[in-house]
Parts: structure tokens; C-alpha cells; sequence
């Protein structure tokens, strides 16, 4: 069987010892898969998650990576949408099994296969202990198949856009199952990497946004990026003042936080959905709060293969970029220390040529 030799950045064992270059090896494109020339790769805080083993089901070695954009230089026999020089990107997931309910509805995201979808990297949703691996996008190289490769449009800048292939597609699957839509009144917690792209989708769709966040100092650039609104959380005051005023709350906050603080900013019928925290809330939930305005709360994971494709396209047509810290491979733990401290404005990607400096 013919691979293909690829370099990579990935944690070897335990993430305190950092990433580090290592030698990766790829099968050779089968005949409906295309292989990638690497050129940027959006820096995740679900990849810091996943090299610290923070969830308890890294694979190692552990090559993060799946905001992908680069060009097709090698294309399978039965490939027909794609063609050698093409600019490509590669989000989440590279596999389903195709055949269940949610793969046939085009949300393979959701698939009900035995081990859901096959991420792009750290195998399969669900490890189901054969140790199978995949490598992601901190690499040279990766091959991917045809139907879970996305076309970048022409007018967005290749060099920021890859972020849009987790950070949009994340934000942009509830704003639209929810029903955001023209007048509706959106609030979105916690402004990084996803909840800066949460603000600029929901502007565009004609929300009018209310930012909530713990940081005082974020204010005038949620202003800035499109919000009307701006709530600190860590105020009693401002929260009370502003119960019952949102349809929709779209938490993007990584980590553990309390909910019960967002909820009465619900409308009836209003929703929360938590889309950044892949985890336990702070305390258990308030249902009273709930169950006294018919309020939901829900969680999200991703999107599929055609809505990503459609927020690629929804960001051409109103000019919607992710605001991006251009970075070197070889300065990948610094940008991690420097995104555990919440000192990235808003999303790292890398120039993967410096991967390929020899």
C-alpha cells in the first residue's frame, strides 16, 4: 500500500512535555479521496483540550488540527468535484457512516453510526478501543475524502478564513435551527474565538446581539465587532435589569460556568444553548427558572458537511471573517499558554510553510 511521508506537530504522550515535530505517514489517496497541500490551520481550544486529555479519550500521538485550508494536489480516479489546484477546506470530521438517519439528512455531526463520525483527528467520535487514529491539520499534508471537503469561495482571504470550518459552522448550526432571523434578540456568552464569530452571524442575520461576558475590558470590541448590547455577568445589577429581554442566548464559554446565572435573561419560550463547553455546568440546574417562562436548554455540536458549506458561502456574502493572530508551527505552545490565559484576539491560525522550512 503506497502512504505518503508527512511532517507534523503533535503531543507524543503527556501534553506537559508540549508538542513537538514528528514524522506522520498517510495513506495514498483511494480513488474518492483527495489529498491537501496544507497552507493554514486554525487553532482550536478544543485542540488544547485534546492534547491535555482533558475529555478521557486522546489517542496518542495526538496531531490536532481541524480548521484546514489549503490546495488539492492529488485527486482520486472517482473524484468529480474537485480537481488538482483547488482550494479546499477540511473541518471537523472526515468520515460518518453515511447510512443512518442524520447522515442521510445531511448532519453527519450527529451520525448514529457505532462510533458516530470520524474526526479529523483522534479518531473516531467514540473510541471504540481498536486504537485507530487520525492526524489533523497541524501537518504538511492530509487526505481526506471528496464528500467532506468544502470549497472556499474566491473573495474570502485564505488566510483567515480557516477558522470559519469549526468556530463559524459551531455558532452558525444553532443560530439557524433556533430560527435567528430578522429582529430577534440574541444574546451571546463569552467573546473568543467562537463568540466573536457568534456576534458577527447573528448581526448579519438581523438579531439585534447582547455580548455577555465577565470581562469588562471586552466591551468596546463586542461593540466594535456588531453587538448593540454589552452585560457584565460578574453585576447583579445589570443582570436583573436585563431579565426577560433575549429569544436566544448561544453560549460559547469553553469551560465550566454557571448557568443559572444566564437563564432569567430568557424570554418565554426563549432558548439557551451551550455550544462551548463539552462538560459538566458549575452547579446543577435551576429548573424552577425553567419550567416557570417554558424555557429550553439544549446543546449543539458542530455542523454538517452542507451547512458548513453554507456558512462558508454566508460569510462571502456579507464579508464575515473571523479576526485571526497569524502565528509560526514552531510557536504552537506558546499560543497555547497564551490561549489557556485568554490573551488571543480571537483566533490563532497557523502559516503551516513554517512546517515546511527545512
Amino acid at each position: 500500500m503506497e502512504t505518503i511521508k508527512a511532517k507534523g506537530y503533535g503531543a507524543k504522550g503527556s501534553f506537559f512535555n508540549g508538542l513537538s515535530e514528528m514524522d506522520i505517514e498517510r495513506k495514498a489517496p483511494a480513488e474518492d479521496e483527495v489529498q491537501i497541500d496544507v497552507l493554514y490551520c486554525g487553532v482550536c481550544h478544543s485542540d488544547l483540550h485534546q492534547v491535555k486529555n482533558d475529555w478521557g479519550n486522546t489517542l496518542y500521538p495526538c496531531v490536532p488540527g481541524h480548521e484546514v485550508v489549503g490546495r488539492v494536489v492529488r485527486a482520486g480516479s472517482a473524484v468529480s468535484k474537485f480537481k488538482v489546484g483547488d482550494l479546499v477546506g477540511v473541518g471537523c470530521m472526515i468520515d460518518s457512516c453515511g447510512s443512518c438517519e442524520p447522515c442521510q439528512h445531511h448532519e453527519e455531526n450527529y451520525c448514529e453510526g457505532p462510533v458516530s463520525f470520524t474526526a479529523t483527528y483522534n479518531g473516531y467520535m467514540k473510541p471504540d478501543g481498536s486504537g485507530f487514529n487520525t492526524y489533523g491539520g497541524y501537518s504538511t499534508t492530509i487526505v481526506v475524502k471528496e464528500g467532506f471537503v468544502l470549497r472556499i469561495p474566491e473573495n474570502l482571504d485564505v488566510k483567515a478564513v480557516a477558522p470559519i470550518l469549526c468556530a463559524g459552522i459551531t455558532t452558525y448550526s444553532p443560530l439557524k435551527h433556533w430560527g435567528v432571523k430578522e429582529g430577534s434578540k440574541v444574546g451571546i456568552a463569552g467573546l473568543g474565538g467562537l463568540g466573536h464569530m457568534a456576534v458577527k452571524l447573528a448581526k448579519a442575520l438581523g438579531a439585534e446581539v447582547t455580548v455577555l461576558t465577565t470581562n469588562k475590558d471586552k466591551q468596546a470590541e463586542a461593540v466594535q465587532l456588531g453587538a448593540s448590547h454589552v452585560v457584565l455577568t460578574t453585576d447583579a445589577k445589570q443582570l436583573e435589569a436585563h431579565a426577560l429581554s433575549l429569544d436566544f442566548i448561544l453560549v460559547t464559554i469553553p469551560d465550566t460556568f454557571e448557568l443559572n446565572d444566564y437563564v432569567p435573561l430568557l424570554r418565554r419560550d426563549g432558548a439557551l444553548v451551550t455550544v462551548g463547553l463539552l462538560g459538566e455546568y458549575k452547579k446543577a440546574l435551576n429548573n424552577m427558572e425553567v419550567a416557570l417562562h417554558r424555557r429550553s436548554i439544549a446543546g449543539s455540536l458542530i455542523g454538517g458537511i452542507k451547512e458548513t458549506q453554507e456558512v462558508l458561502d454566508f460569510c462571502a456574502e456579507h464579508n464575515i471573517l473571523p479576526e485571526v493572530e497569524m502565528i509560526r508551527m514552531q510557536d504552537i505552545n506558546k499560543a497555547f499558554d497564551k490561549l489557556k490565559d485568554e490573551q488571543v484576539r480571537f483566533r490563532y491560525v497557523i502559516d503551516m510553510a513554517s512546517l515546511k522550512e527545512e
